[in-house]
Order: C-alpha cells, then sequence, then structure tokens
C-alpha cells in the first residue's frame, strides 16, 4: 500500500469518526490530494480537483469543512443529522458568513455538542454554511441571546 493511500484511509477513518460511517468515502474520494505541512510532513488539507474539501486541525485531530466539503456532506446525511436549522429571515446572512444567534435557531441535531463541526441550513434545508457550534444542541433551543454557531464559510461568500 502506498502513502497516498495509507494518507486516505486515515482521513477516511477520522471522518466516520466525527461525521459519522461512511462520510469518508462521500468527502475523500480517490481523487483527492494531500497538503502536507512542511515542518512536521503531517495532513493539512484534502483538497480535489483543486477545491479544498477540509482541513484536518493540529490542535484537535478533526476536520474543519470548506463549503465543498459541507455541500457533500449536506447530500450525504439524513436531516436533521448534523445540522442547525435557522430562520428563512436571517438565511440571507448567515449566507454571507455571519454567526448564527441562539434566538435565530429554530431546530438542530440533538447530538451536536458544543465545539461540533456543524452544517447550517434554513428551514427547507438548504445549505447556507458551515461553523463550529459554540453551545450544545440543548442549550441552542433554550437560550434566546448569545452565538450557537460561529460560521466559517457560507455560500455566498
Amino acid at each position: 500500500m502506498g502513502v497516498e493511500e495509507k494518507l486516505l484511509r486515515m482521513v477516511r477513518v477520522i471522518a466516520d469518526y466525527q461525521f459519522g460511517r461512511g462520510a469518508g468515502k462521500i468527502l475523500f474520494p480517490d481523487s483527492c490530494k494531500f497538503v502536507l505541512s512542511p515542518k512536521t510532513g503531517k495532513v493539512r488539507q484534502i483538497k480535489d480537483n483543486g477545491v479544498r474539501i477540509a482541513t484536518l486541525k493540529a490542535d484537535t485531530g478533526l476536520f474543519t469543512l470548506s463549503i465543498e466539503g459541507a455541500r457533500r456532506l449536506h447530500s450525504f446525511l439524513e436531516y436533521p443529522k448534523l445540522r442547525v436549522v435557522v430562520l428563512n429571515d436571517v438565511s440571507e446572512f448567515v449566507a454571507k458568513g455571519r454567526s448564527v444567534f441562539a434566538k435565530h435557531v429554530v431546530e438542530v441535531d440533538e447530538d451536536i455538542r458544543a465545539n461540533d463541526e456543524v452544517l447550517v441550513v434554513d428551514e427547507e434545508d438548504n445549505l447556507l454554511a458551515t461553523g463550529k457550534a459554540v453551545l450544545s444542541a440543548k442549550e441552542m433551543m433554550e437560550f434566546q441571546r448569545g452565538v450557537a454557531v460561529v460560521v466559517r464559510q457560507g455560500v455566498r461568500q
């Protein structure tokens, strides 16, 4: 087994752990290329056809998603898995990369914990953004103030 195959297997296992079984194959097809850290030689980014899919964070060993990675997961995962649903009224702001406030959350995957990578969608399940949950699912539904999700990238950014 070559180095590329070992790296592909490793990132798929991490994705399956982080996002659920089968996510690794959806996110990272065989055509993926790896951007390695020049100092450590470890995987930092995974690209497909020149487009970044995800970044492997050195401190946590988990992925942050690009909007392309979010699109792939969104089409793969059944509703409401990994999703934070916001009011349609704020969908334009979120799509432009603005943070999601708890008062705008109408539904959420109950398994989401603080610091999880999430998909932000509108009430019709249209992908708006990807980001990091600041609150747990229960807190997002109960709180009326504060940031629920720090958006990394919106679909209109």
